[in-house]
């Protein structure tokens, strides 16, 4: 009896030992791995704002939402859109829409006239600031679509500054190479005073309208470089602002949610 007890206690010991061994071998392992140059890194580190966490986002066509197809009658809405359990409401462009090469007779709110602009189909800025201010009485959030990719073919920067687009291999300003978006032109994110003109426009709406975020249509079509330098200016005038990316498949570092 008191062998067979022995022996259980020398395999019990003995098991511990292994199993010791067995975890400082694999800590080693994983040191050696972390210091490996070898070794893949996350790519995306992203640190969000604790409010956008499982927030449901709600996009908000302001033409279409109500029969007004204003930000006065989206406003009276507003409770509506609580009582579905919408914490962050997405409003599509905002902005003047291009009337040169435009689609059909209303034109898409992604060919952008002017970026310091709202569409007066919509309202004025203080509708625009009213709606964003009510909204946060609800305990709500508004994030813009913002398009930094390309312009309107009349947008006030074409005569401005013509240098500030992308061109063809004739020299002529050319829309987006594929899909169909003939009713805009590209900007060359090469230029350093596209990249400090959109940073500013970013700005302002946060500035002026208390926004809080965007969503960035076709971000991959520009330089995560010059995204991951706008965050960290907005950041400067808002720490909590909400990013989410317009393309679902292009990873953005620390930028979006």
């Amino acid at each position: 009896m008191v062998r067979a007890c022995l022996f259980t206690l020398l395999i019990f010991v003995a098991g511990c030992s292994c199993s010791d061994r067995t975890k400082a071998a694999e800590q080693d392992k994983n040191d050696d791995t972390l210091d490996s140059p070898y070794q893949s890194e996350e790519y995306v580190k992203i640190q969000h704002p604790e409010w956008s966490k499982n927030a449901a986002i709600y996009q908000l066509n302001t033409r279409q939402f109500t029969q007004e197809g204003t930000f006065k009658s989206a406003q009276k809405e507003l409770s509506r859109l609580k009582e579905l359990g919408v914490d962050i409401i997405w409003l599509m462009p905002i902005h003047t829409i291009g009337e040169k090469n435009r689609k059909g007779s209303l034109g898409s709110p992604y060919a952008v006239k002017d970026y310091y602009s709202v569409n007066p189909e919509f309202g004025t800025l203080k509708d625009l600031k009213d709606f964003v201010a009510e909204a946060h009485n609800r305990d709500m959030y508004v994030i813009l679509d913002w398009v930094a990719n390309h312009t309107a073919w009349d947008n006030e920067l074409v005569e401005k500054y013509p240098d500030w687009y992308d061109r063809d291999y004739k020299g002529d300003f050319r829309p987006t190479p594929w899909w169909d978006w003939s009713d805009i032109i590209d900007l060359d994110y090469n230029k350093p005073e596209v990249r400090q003109y959109m940073t500013e426009a970013l700005k302002y709406w946060v500035k002026e309208a208390n926004i809080d975020g965007y969503r960035c249509d076709v971000a991959g079509m520009v330089p995560i470089d010059f995204w991951n330098n706008v965050r960290k200016e907005l950041d400067a005038v808002n720490l909590y602002l909400c990013w989410q990316n317009g393309n679902r498949e292009t990873y953005m570092p620390r930028l979006l949610i």
